[in-house]
């Protein structure tokens, strides 16, 4: 989308992930427990004034150097206030410290000094003047990427909550101006804030669904960038010109063999792709790329994945790592007698864990142990039933990145997902 818009000649100002730092925020602000501030609000004002001043400093930046009207006004507020180029989080710090003085500092502040910081009254008499300037040429925010660093703490549930209060405020005034925010569903889910704001306005809203179709088109319209290629080719034949089609390894297709070890996330592909082509480059192996280049670069990316995943769930399920790693070495294929022997060998503390892990472990039901497993992407269970249509060819279980419920009381045999059996040292069955 930003390459579309960027060619329509319009502006597209994007916020990387090292550009917000949920940790950060949780040690500079005060906690809400300390004083009578309800963050979201906050969060949602410092928001809107951040991304109104992200626009103001990119439209003054990419007109014409004489300043006129509407541009004049805006230029000459940025030149007595915002001079230094400080970073997107800085800027979004100091508004919510100024907040943060006024709600739990030593002295009571006036509800007009409070009132003036919600209402941005600081710019508000700009914001006319800016979406004028953006009737001419459309600016597009996209902010993305807000699982990088999430904590599930207090900050972080008001940092995004707030963002999507002032996307939807900013966006209401349809004046040239629009912000899009990609959220990752379990983060929309961990955060009633949102979830509540998110039902006035259904409508706004859209769910990408990858599936492995949109997986293949996104890497294939990837190498066809790399490799400058305006020739029309199909999505497999692009695929063809970096992996062998069909892998020595039981003659599998080599998209089927990538995709099995994602969660359907576009960022694991394409991440899987990358150790793939590294250790290419690295060996002086021509394309296409056959199975021993994408073993060789399998443990990696497992390893990587099996922490990231870990990291992801660190709030919910602290120390799920070591729970992970009681799997090491065993074979990958279990019935359900067997994975409820070792969750309750994990449970019962027969299988030692981590000191974290025991906290939501000890003495857990076998099947919510199951069930946890299942819902990070651990386990896969095998498709029965109606569930069978869900399924790939050639691939007979199904994880929660493929259907979104299931009754696993009724599941007898489970596998470990793919994606983590190298780093973990599995075996198949016998």
């Amino acid at each position: 989308m930003k390459q579309e818009e960027e060619r329509a000649s319009n502006i597209v100002i994007s916020l990387a992930p090292e550009e917000y730092s949920y940790e950060m925020f949780c040690q500079v602000l005060a906690k809400e427990g300390e004083g009578a501030w309800a963050k979201h609000g906050a969060y949602a004002a410092a928001w809107k004034f951040l991304i109104y001043v992200l626009i103001m400093k990119r439209v003054t930046s990419t007109g014409p150097s004489l300043k006129t009207g509407a541009a004049a006004s805006i230029y000459k507020y940025l030149r007595d206030n915002h001079s230094v180029d400080t970073n997107p989080i800085g800027i979004l710090i100091s508004y919510m410290k100024r907040l943060e003085v006024l709600k739990v500092g030593q002295f009571e502040a006036r509800a007009r000094e409070l009132q003036k910081l919600y209402k941005l009254e600081e710019i508000a008499s700009l914001i006319p003047e800016l979406e004028r300037v953006c009737q001419r040429r459309s600016v597009f925010v996209l902010i993305d990427e807000l699982d990088k660093g999430w904590d599930n703490s207090e900050d972080a549930k008001a940092f995004v909550a707030g963002l999507f209060q002032a996307a939807l405020s900013i966006n209401a005034r349809g004046k040239g101006i629009r912000v899009l925010i990609s959220l990752r569903k379990e983060l929309y889910d961990n955060i009633p804030e949102l979830y509540e704001d998110a039902q006035k306005v259904r409508d706004l809203i859209e769910t990408l669904e990858w599936d492995e179709p949109a997986l293949l088109e996104l890497i294939a319209k990837r190498i066809r960038n790399s490799l400058s290629s305006s020739e029309k080719m199909s999505p497999e034949k692009s695929w063809n010109l970096v992996f062998s089609e069909t892998l020595d390894y039981r003659k599998t297709r080599s998209f089927n063999y990538i995709v099995d070890r994602t969660l359907y996330r576009p960022r694991e592909i394409i991440q899987f792709c990358n150790t793939i082509r590294d250790i290419a480059v690295e060996k002086h192996k021509m394309c296409p790329l056959d199975y021993q280049i994408i073993a060789e670069s399998e443990y990696a990316y497992s390893e990587s994945r099996l922490q990231d995943i870990a990291a992801e769930y660190r709030f919910q399920y602290p120390g799920l790592l070591s729970v992970f790693g009681t799997f090491r070495g065993r074979e990958y294929n279990l019935l359900r007698e067997d994975l409820e022997e070792h969750v309750l060998k994990i449970s019962t503390g027969e299988s030692p864990i981590d000191e974290a892990a025991e906290t939501w472990c000890k003495e857990a039901d076998p099947e919510f142990m199951i069930d946890t497993l299942w819902k990070v992407g651990f386990l896969r269970a095998q498709a029965v039933g109606g569930l069978r249509a869900r399924r790939r060819s050639g691939s007979s279980y199904l994880g929660p990145h493929q259907v979104s419920s299931l009754n696993l009381r009724n599941i007898t045999r489970f596998h470990v997902h793919p994606m983590f059996r190298s780093f973990l040292a599995m075996k198949e069955a016998k």
